[in-house]
């Protein structure tokens, strides 16, 4: 009875030791995930993708890590974007409540998969690999996952680089954002997180030889090496951040615009009845008097303001007041294209005309329309409140307006920085975000904040932020929040800002890390490859 009950504590504690791997890659993910809203633990970004790394690097010799690293995506995509669940329930979009449900787990479950998926991706290259110096291993590692967050950002799903875990706490090594945009940060992470993990790897296989054993000091000298390198490699990035973050913003005061917001905090449950179209024109309409009254330039209103088409725009309160007070509004509507529609953000000048709209260019799937809709459109139900057709804006616009070009962005936009890199190359001066995070969370509108900050660093340009519920606030170029409003409050709030025509590297290179770093790595393991080969030839 003893030996039955041995054997199957035996069998319990291998299949635990089995799992194990899965269980800490899981865990370190989910410490990635906390990094960000709510939590913000920035640090952790610094240290968490060790195990994995160790457990993937480890795996060339052993078993295969693809499951440990496909969880490590999911614990911290997972986690990361855990307020995509805030969307339940959509029943003042007429959805029922479970099927509610259904969509929002299926969008919380779909991301999380895929960044198991793109995680995976990368283990399989780390595991081919196994052989080669540990130096190597940290290059083509950084180098790869640049790669494939590049590619996945290319996409229409996108948010959670790991760059973005360290705004707004850590601002010093955003900065490095300014030379080759938020993969400069995301290299650095990595490469920080391979060199301790080669480190212990090293450590951990000096120790297992005899010779090792009999020789400490030498023990001392492996685990020594790479983490003194990731050590000076910290403090250098940091080094180099603190100086681009140090730089005075020099600014003439013809180039200041005041600019005011109206948060009008409009609940989305709102949004498709007479009640909440009523609570927006008289809400919106007399916090841009109050702003004009104050002596701003120009007025900024959220995503959606007015959910109204443009052709109903010039009959409202806010357009009359616009034509009386004769200051400049930018009000967020819907734009109209054939029988289709757009979400847009139109200015309006002086003399309550429209001289210019910007349609928002990157549509969040399933919230604004639906991916391989032929397929998919007769299982989802489409989640927009309006009944017709939305589209996308075209991906080259410009944003003129009275006070020089600016840089648009309509809500889930705040998450690719190509948009921002891209406009401000064409001229734009400063940034104007716009933007309903009503549906969900306050960590979600804080997690969108700190994309903006980003942005205003990468691109060098100051920002205004007007939100419908929160958190709408005003950026400088070296990301810091000069006035931030509550949440599910109604504010407005002035604030100058500045006009800006400098270009960092980023803006004038674009991303031209990730390139050089995949073409020297790959480079490197062939020319390592073809001396090995050769030496096998000679030496067979």
């Amino acid at each position: 009875m003893q030996k039955k009950q041995s054997k199957k504590q035996g069998r319990q504690g291998e299949r635990f030791i089995s799992l194990l791997p899965w269980l800490i890659a899981l865990a370190s993910g989910i410490l990635m995930g906390l990094t960000v809203a709510p939590v913000g633990a920035w640090f952790l970004a610094w240290i968490a993708l060790v195990p994995l790394w160790v457990l993937v690097v480890t795996s060339a010799k052993g078993k295969n890590q693809f499951p440990p690293a496909f969880l490590w995506g999911i614990g911290y995509h997972g986690v990361a974007l855990f307020w995509i669940t805030g969307i339940h329930p959509m029943t003042w979009l007429g959805v029922p409540w479970l099927p509610s449900l259904a969509i929002t787990l299926f969008c919380w479950g779909f991301i999380s998969v895929l960044g198991g998926i793109f995680l995976s991706i990368w283990a399989a290259v780390m595991v081919r690999l196994g052989g080669q110096k540990p130096w190597l291993r940290v290059l083509i590692g950084t180098a790869v996952w640049c790669g494939l967050e590049s590619l996945w950002s290319a996409g229409p799903l996108w948010w959670s680089s790991l760059a973005y875990t360290q705004s707004p706490h850590n601002l010093v090594i955003v900065h490095l954002g300014q030379l080759s945009g938020p993969n400069s940060v995301t290299a650095a992470i990595v490469a920080v997180n391979g060199l301790i993990a080669e480190g212990w790897t090293n450590r951990r296989g000096a120790e297992d030889t005899e010779e090792i054993l009999s020789a400490p000091s030498v023990s001392l000298r492996f685990v020594n090496k790479y983490w003194v390198i990731a050590t000076g490699l910290l403090i250098t990035l940091h080094c180099i951040g603190f100086i681009l973050y140090s730089r005075p913003i020099a600014q003439a005061p013809e180039a200041a615009l005041k600019v005011g917001i109206v948060q009008g905090n409009i609940p989305n449950r709102l949004l498709r009845s007479s009640e909440g179209f009523r609570r927006a024109q008289e809400n919106y309409t007399t916090g841009y008097l109050t702003l004009a009254d104050q002596g701003v330039d120009a007025v900024l209103t959220p995503e959606g303001a007015l959910p109204i088409f443009q052709r109903n725009l010039m009959q409202t309160a806010l357009v009359a007041a616009v034509k009386k007070k004769g200051v400049v509004a930018w009000i967020g509507a819907f734009g109209e294209r054939g029988d289709s529609y757009t979400i847009s953000l139109f200015t309006f000048n002086s003399k309550g005309e429209i001289v210019s709209r910007y349609d928002k260019s990157k549509l969040v799937p399933l919230g604004e329309y639906i991916p391989f809709e032929g397929i998919l459109g007769g299982l989802v139900q489409r989640l927009s409140p309006l009944e017709a057709h939305q589209v996308p804006g075209s991906a080259n616009q410009i944003f003129d307006t009275p006070f020089g070009r600016a840089i648009a962005s309509i809500c889930y936009e705040s998450a690719f920085p190509e948009q921002f890199r891209r406009q401000a190359a064409a001229g734009g001066q400063f940034i104007l975000s716009s933007s309903n995070d009503a549906h969900y969370t306050a960590s979600m509108p804080f997690q969108h904040h700190a994309q903006d900050i980003m942005r205003a660093i990468e691109t060098d340009r100051w920002s205004a932020r007007a939100t419908n519920t929160g958190y709408s606030a005003f950026v400088d170029p070296h990301g810091r929040t000069l006035w931030m409003s509550g949440y599910n409050t109604y504010e407005t709030h002035a604030e100058t800002i500045y006009r800006r025509q400098t270009q960092t590297l980023y803006v004038r290179w674009g991303d031209w890390l990730t390139p050089l770093l995949l073409i020297s790595s790959g480079g490197v393991w062939l020319i390592i490859r073809g001396i090995k080969k050769s030496s096998n030839f000679r030496n067979p």
